[in-house]
Parts: structure tokens; C-alpha cells; sequence
């Protein structure tokens, strides 16, 4: 299995610390808000790559914390007169429960900044020690960019280019314009907890160093997270941790790219971001993850209401092609293709060729569900337990295909106003009364409901 490392701008091979064990922590939600399409894109990827690492074999412990204290959550809840637990409280909530509707596994460990106050401030009292840090005049603590020479090391950024292009402060604060705050001496009516320092709050950058290694150690084999994060808070994740335990901090550095929309970042700062609710008003949750997975996870994923149809129809072609057939059990994949599958997640998790060999095993059930159905349903097996690393194909063909795949608002129709009409156009077709059939199919289709007819009788879907 071959991993692109950011650290290193090539592929290499997965050689864990700890042979057939992946230690792996992401950063996760800032709970201000609802998570839009930028965060699920986040939650899927790194969901697949801890369910292709199990699935070859690993043991996975997966780490994805949740940022519950900083500017952006006191902002909001001096904005909505809200106390910022509650706030945090009802956006982790929600943000659980767009996980669950999107399949998203829940991480091993789920740490929060509140509640990890004593790694916290045990890491910036280690990095004070050490000379990595110091008290401003603000009585805010710094850590020392220049004291750690490999910075910049991640994001191939060069310190002096750095600081000559740093806009020079006219709060002359701290002792170096690069120089980031690990503690923030406490203002009035903002959250503050106790320190060696006085009352104050963490950066947002010390968070993540201490989560993860309270949870994973100080060294570890995989940390991802979004490109946006790359610089500067992983690269001063970085500085900090290393700096602080005097260890490599992480082996391999995954970042994904951007959802872009109009040919932007999708984000909240620029107002143009769809939340996950929102997208699964109009979509299943498996449409939105097989759009997640349609392009490869470091290149940027565009948002538009075609692509997500065109997603749409590629699961309504999958789970037709799994329609009508039994559920047996697996007995062993189809080794060729389940060898061809692995080895295109095996190089980088590559789902967008994984989901092309998803099509290529529904092609021949199609061709050997009518003479061979025995092989045909082994097959469709091998293809639910293959897409099931993707985290797809999880759901009943039935059940899927009478949801509205189109972009429309689901369930204008129920699914027993649907299966009354269907009922009576059968009624006609035994009687030959063809005209009403007919009719009947036009008001079917009106209603965005496609009908296929078999001799055992006629089964429908929603149209995309």
C-alpha cells in the first residue's frame, strides 16, 4: 500500500511503527456551525481510508477531535446571546448526526479541546521549559518560530521568505511577527480556565498537538486533514509537538483538496458553502458519498448540481443491477476483481478507478443474470462487500431506488400512493386495457416514477 505523504511531495510505502497496527488522527469539526460540504468531504474520505486499512488486514486506532473552544464559537455565541457550551453542545449533535446519516463510522477516540485543558497547559508549561516559548507583553504565550529550524518543512515554505513577507504588528506583542500564540491570557466575559499563566484559553493550534498525542503518543503514523490546514496549523502542529517530546511527530501527512463551487473554495467565510443537511434534502447519503469518491481525494472536488446527478445515476445503475437478485453469502470474492479493486486503493485510494471496477462486476452480473443466476447472485455479493469499503451498496435495492435521486425534494409522492397506481396499471395490462395503462403509466411519470415491467409482475423507481 503506497500513501502520497505531503511531508515528503511523493507516494511511499505504508510501514507502520508498530507492524499491522495504523495509529491515525485527523482534525476534525470546529462547532460553530453546521458542517457543510467541505467538512463531509473530510468525514468520507478518511472514513474510507480507515475502512480499506481494516479491510487489508490493520489494526486501526482513529482519532478525529472536535475544536469546541476558540474565537470563532465565542464569536458566534456572543452573536446569538448563547452560552458556548450549549452552542458547541447543539453543533456537535448535529454534526454526529450528519455522520450517521452519511455512513460515517464513529472514530475510535473523539477528544475535545475543553476537555483536554491539562495536556493543554502541560505541553505549553514542557515548551516554556524547553525555551520554545515565552510570555508577551500582552501576557499571551508565544512559541518561538525561529527556535525550531525545520519549519516550514511541510508546506516547503522558506522562514525567511516567511518573516520578510510577514505584515509587521502594530501591537508589538511578541518577539517575532511569525511567532503563533499557544495561550491566550483570559478577557472579560470570555470562557477561561487556570494556568501557571493566569486564567486564559489554548490556541487553536496546541489543541490539536495535545489531543493527538494524549490519544496516539508522541509519534504516530498518519495525520490528515483538509489543505487548507497544511499551513500554518499543521506545520506548526508540527513545531509544537516535536519541539515539545523531542520525537518525529507523524510518519505520513494526508491532505484532500478543496469543494469548489464557481471555481471557489466552498467555505463560510465566503457565504457560498451548502450545508450536508441541506444537500441530503435532495440527495441520498450514498449519492453524496459515491460524488465524494467520484474524484481522487487531493484533487478538487466540484460542486454542482450535475455531478451530483450524474452520481445519482451511477447508484441507481449499481443497485438496479443488484434489483431482484438473492442475498447470499459471500463465499470468497471474485479474486481477479476484488486483486484489481485492492490494488487501486492500495496506490493512494484511488476510489475513482475502484468505483470504474465496481462497474465492470455489474456489467457481467448483467450478462449472467439470466443464464447463470446462481453466479450472478455470487457476484452481486462480491459487489456489496466491495462497495461496502467504500461504504456503499449498504442499503436495500427496493428501498434505494424509491427515494428521489434527482435533486428533488424527497417523498412528494409516498411510496403507497405510488404502489396503488402501479397496482391498478397491472389490473390493466391483465385485462388488456391498454388505454388506461397507458394513462396510467403518463401520471406515474408525471409524478417522477419510472416503471419497468416483468412477467412476475411491474416494479418502479424515481426517475433522476
Amino acid at each position: 500500500m503506497k500513501i502520497f505523504n505531503t511531508l515528503s511531495g511523493q507516494k511511499e510505502p505504508l510501514r507502520p511503527i508498530e507492524p499491522g497496527k495504523v495509529r491515525m488522527y485527523v482534525c476534525g469539526m470546529t462547532v460553530y456551525d453546521l458542517c457543510h460540504l467541505g467538512h463531509a468531504r473530510v468525514l468520507v474520505i478518511f472514513d474510507v481510508v480507515v475502512r480499506h486499512l481494516r479491510d487489508s488486514g490493520y489494526e486501526v486506532t482513529y482519532v478525529r477531535n472536535i475544536t469546541d473552544i476558540d474565537d470563532k464559537i465565542i464569536q458566534r455565541a456572543n452573536e446569538v446571546g448563547e452560552d458556548f457550551n450549549a452552542l458547541t453542545g447543539r453543533f456537535i449533535e448535529a454534526m454526529h448526526e450528519d455522520c450517521a446519516a452519511l455512513g460515517v463510522l464513529p472514530p475510535d477516540e473523539e477528544p475535545r479541546a475543553t476537555e483536554s485543558m491539562s495536556s493543554i497547559i502541560e505541553m505549553v508549561a514542557t515548551l516554556m521549559d524547553k525555551g520554545y516559548a515565552y510570555a508577551g507583553e500582552s501576557g499571551d504565550i508565544y512559541y518561538s518560530v525561529k527556535k525550531f529550524k525545520p519549519y516550514g518543512r511541510l508546506s516547503g515554505r522558506r522562514l525567511e521568505d516567511l518573516q520578510a513577507g510577514a505584515r509587521v504588528e502594530v501591537n508589538q506583542a511578541k518577539a517575532d511577527p511569525m511567532d503563533f500564540v499557544l495561550w491566550k491570557r483570559a478577557k472579560t466575559s470570555e470562557p477561561s480556565w487556570d494556568s501557571p499563566w493566569g486564567p486564559g484559553r489554548p490556541g487553536w493550534h496546541i489543541e490539536c498537538s495535545a489531543m493527538s498525542t494524549e490519544c496516539l503518543g508522541s509519534h504516530f503514523d498518519i495525520h490528515g486533514g483538509g489543505m487548507d490546514l497544511k499551513f500554518p496549523h499543521h506545520e506548526n502542529e508540527i513545531a509544537q509537538s516535536e519541539a515539545a517530546t523531542g520525537e518525529p511527530f507523524v510518519n505520513c501527512w494526508m491532505h484532500n483538496g478543496f469543494v469548489r463551487v464557481a471555481e471557489e473554495k466552498m467555505s463560510k467565510s465566503l457565504g457560498n458553502f451548502f450545508t450536508v443537511r441541506e444537500v441530503l434534502k435532495q440527495y441520498p447519503a450514498e449519492v453524496i458519498r459515491y460524488f465524494i469518491l467520484s474524484s481522487h481525494y487531493r484533487s478538487p472536488l466540484n460542486y454542482s448540481d450535475q455531478n451530483l446527478q450524474n452520481a445519482a445515476g451511477a447508484m441507481e445503475r449499481l443497485y438496479i443491477t443488484l434489483r431482484g437478485l438473492p442475498v447470499v453469502e459471500a463465499d470468497g470474492f471474485d479474486e481477479a476483481v476484488q486483486q484489481r479493486f485492492r490494488a487501486a486503493m492500495d496506490d493512494d485510494f484511488n476510489t475513482p478507478e475502484a468505483l470504474a471496477i465496481l462497474f465492470e462486476l455489474a456489467k457481467e452480473i448483467n450478462r449472467k443474470r439470466e443464464t447463470a443466476s446462481e453466479a450472478a447472485a455470487a457476484l452481486a455479493a462480491s459487489l456489496r462487500g466491495l462497495g461496502a469499503v467504500l461504504g456503499l451498496l449498504q442499503d436495500d435495492p427496493e428501498s434505494f431506488l424509491r427515494q428521489s435521486t434527482g435533486g428533488a425534494e424527497q417523498d412528494e409522492f409516498d411510496d403507497a400512493t405510488i404502489d396503488s397506481l402501479v397496482a391498478q396499471r397491472d389490473e390493466a395490462r391483465l385485462t388488456k386495457n391498454w388505454a388506461e395503462a397507458d394513462r396510467l403509466r403518463d401520471e406515474l411519470q408525471a409524478m417522477g416514477v419510472l416503471v419497468e415491467d416483468a412477467a412476475e409482475g411491474s416494479t418502479w423507481r424515481r426517475g433522476s
